[in-house]
């Protein structure tokens, strides 16, 4: 029974035990959001504020005795112990126990820490130092001395140490024993700083030889070993000896420096040191000739700094011919890097020249030229070649007026004829300057050879007329029928060409040839300009007073035409031709053009005419004929018409003049109707007004 007892009292705790494990949830009656949010960014925030605040300082401990201090001093060891056991790696903890043993005077105990450290991780910079420090700072110098050598041993590439070194030994007095710590370090070849505090300490004991010398050893270090040498090196070698008013020695370095880097590594810096370095001992030519070898001699585009000092030099002690060159220099500069960027922009290469050949050497302006005229246009189309055929102009003309040069002008004028494309095009101008060269040298055969070549591979107008006046001024008459002959078989439709032949012939007196000549003109099936070779022809029958022969020549132009300038021209030739029969010639030339243009369309060309008739019957005529003229002048008229765009759509309406003529007004009744309509509306508008001002027809009855 006990057992049963006890196992139902066992199961009945059991339960009790379920019964409290499971929580009350607690039901929430409000479930609205609360006023004041709390985010998790908020949280955060105060939990970092917290861990800044200070906690309380621990309370200070007085140590009364020596047992006390020996405690401390167990439990101190024993943490640093501790750190240094959890994590051998971390220097800061090896630091802060030997700083903490150097503090009570335990140098050998902070001695024994540095060392274990250092057999943890001897490269760390940070523990050698603070070892050498404290051996400094506690008068060990030996001991230093020793750390420091270790050092320089085993990471002999950490400048830190050698500096210190250094330092330290020069603080000791030991001059020779820094110099010693120094020549060690440059076995080593240390970077350029580290040189010059060599020089430097040398130089702080008043050493100079001794300073050059390593600065000798830096240079020859440098050209050896770099494979790019720096400038700044010499320059500072330059400018040491300089201090030292060791004048030649800075010189001879430039020098060297000048030779040493030669034309492939020039440097604009070395020059401007040089030229200054000359200028402080006042020898202006020197620095002349070390900036113009330089300007000549390095890139453009890397000369500026030099072109700027050259400037001031210049502006200095210089005159105007020298501050010219100098802006002669960077325009030339400028034009070199245009024409470098586009080699066919033949403006820049016109700029270019006119500089060139303003200040330089005939030499220097022939190889410009020869540059240019390298760039022959990539496309044989005319209007390609028209700049670029005037590099040639003006190269022949150089050669022949400024250098004086008649074989060079020559081979100038033939390599440019040798280069056109005269299947394609040419230029006459070219041929024609170098025929007009030729006969300034006095050399005709070849002028005229040239000419030939040219009307031969490519006839032009222009050549022809230009060959034909070199002809005329040499006299040569025969030649110049040839020629013309040959210009109008190939031109037969050039009017200026038959009149300029047919004038020439007059001037010879050859008039029947110059009238068989108009004669071929005027039978040509095309011309560019009839009108002004039918009045030259005419012209030249007036001249000769061929009055009849001119009449024809009217008669058979204005079978060709009916144009109302020829009929006018017509009737004022037979009013000045003279005699008594001019005035009644003159009025029936009027009649007949005027029967002819009643059926023309261009109304303005009768109206030309008949003004033209009118002036003359003013002038010449009777009350009979004036009055006639009279009845024959037409009415002008406005009128209106409907205009169309291109698309067809209207496009309004346009006001116009025309002209009704009496003959015009007999032939269609509906004008004679307009009239008097027109007349009606008139009086209509007279009688509106007279109603609308009474007092106007009163005075007027009464005056």
């Amino acid at each position: 029974r006990g057992g049963a007892g006890a196992h139902s009292g066992g199961k009945m705790a059991s339960t009790a035990a379920g019964k409290q494990r499971i929580p009350k949830v607690a039901k929430v009656k409000n479930k609205a959001p609360a006023e004041v949010q709390i985010t998790a960014e908020q949280l955060l925030r105060e939990a970092k504020e917290r861990e800044l605040e200070l906690l309380p300082p621990p309370p200070q401990q007085k140590i009364t005795d020596v047992e006390e201090l020996n405690d401390y001093k167990l439990r101190k060891r024993k943490t640093f112990e501790d750190n240094i056991r959890k994590n051998r790696t971390v220097i800061s903890n090896w630091i802060k126990y030997a700083q903490w043993e150097e503090s009570l005077k335990e140098i050998q105990r902070a001695r024994s820490i540095y060392e274990r450290a250092l057999d943890v991780d001897y490269r760390n910079v940070t523990l050698w130092l603070k070892y050498a420090e404290m051996e400094m700072k506690n008068r060990q110098v030996n001991h230093a001395r020793n750390i420091w050598d270790r050092a320089i041993t085993t990471l002999p590439r950490v400048n830190q140490f050698w500096y210190k070194y250094t330092y330290m030994e020069e603080m000791l007095g030991n001059v020779a024993g820094s110099r010693q710590v120094f020549e060690r370090w440059m076995e080593w070849q240390p970077e350029e700083q580290a040189w010059h505090s060599y020089i430097n300490f040398e130089l702080r004991y008043k050493e100079v030889d001794r300073a050059r010398s390593i600065y000798e050893r830096y240079i020859l270090f440098t050209a050896l070993v770099l494979v790019h040498p720096e400038v700044k090196n010499w320059i500072k070698y330059a400018r040491f000896e300089e201090k030292h008013s060791y004048f030649a020695h800075a010189r001879k370095v430039y020098e060297r420096a000048v030779e040493f880097f030669g034309e492939e590594h020039m440097d604009e810096h070395l020059y401007v040191a040089f030229a200054k370095f000359e200028e402080n001992q006042k020898e202006f030519e020197r620095v002349r000739v070390i900036y113009k070898y330089a300007l000549d001699r390095i890139p453009k585009q890397d000369a500026q700094n030099l072109f700027k000092n050259y400037t001031i030099f210049e502006k200095k002690f210089g005159d105007r011919r020298g501050i010219e060159d100098i802006i002669v220099s960077k325009r030339r500069f400028q034009y070199e890097e245009e024409v470098k960027a586009n080699p066919h922009n033949y403006d820049a290469w016109f700029d270019y020249l006119r500089l060139v050949e303003s200040d330089a050497d005939a030499e220097t302006v022939r190889e410009v030229y020869e540059r240019a005229i390298a760039n022959v246009p990539p496309i044989q189309e005319k209007r390609h070649w028209k700049r670029y055929i005037y590099l040639w102009i003006n190269y022949a003309l150089y050669e022949e007026l400024e250098a004086k040069a008649s074989k060079r002008t020559r081979q100038v004028y033939q390599a440019c004829l040798e280069l056109l494309p005269h299947k394609k095009f040419t230029f006459a101008k070219m041929w024609l300057l170098y025929a007009q060269f030729e006969i300034r040298q006095k050399n005709l055969p070849l002028a005229r050879r040239a000419l030939g070549t040219s009307i031969g591979k490519c006839p032009k107008n222009k050549l022809f007329k230009g060959y034909i006046e070199l002809e005329l001024q040499l006299r040569e008459f025969d030649r110049c029928r040839k020629l013309y002959e040959k210009f109008l078989e190939f031109a037969p439709e050039n009017c200026t060409s038959w009149i300029k032949f047919a004038e020439l012939e007059t001037i010879l007196g050859d008039i029947d040839r110059a009238r068989a000549i108009y004669e071929l003109a005027i039978g040509q099936p095309r011309l560019d300009m009839p009108e002004v070779l039918w009045k030259s022809y005419i012209d030249f029958e007036i001249e000769q007073e061929e009055y009849e022969k001119t009449r024809s020549l009217y008669r058979r132009l204005l079978q060709r035409t009916q144009h109302v300038k020829v009929w006018i021209s017509f009737a004022q030739f037979e009013l000045s031709a003279g005699g008594q029969e001019r005035l009644p010639r003159c009025r029936q030339i009027y009649e007949e053009a005027n029967k002819a243009m009643r059926s023309c369309e261009e109304k303005e060309e009768r109206v030309m005419l008949l003004e033209s008739w009118r002036s003359f019957e003013e002038e010449f005529g009777t009350p009979d004929t004036k009055e006639r003229i009279d009845k024959l002048m037409p009415e002008k008229i406005k009128k209106r018409r409907k205009l169309q765009a291109e698309d067809g759509s209207d496009a309004g309406w346009e006001e116009y003049y025309d002209y009704i003529f009496p003959e015009d007004t007999a032939n269609q009744p509906n004008l004679k109707l307009l009239a008097m309509a027109k007349l009606w509306k008139k009086q209509q508008q007279e009688s509106e007004a007279a109603a609308m001002d009474p007092d106007k027809d009163i005075d007027e009855s009464q005056t």
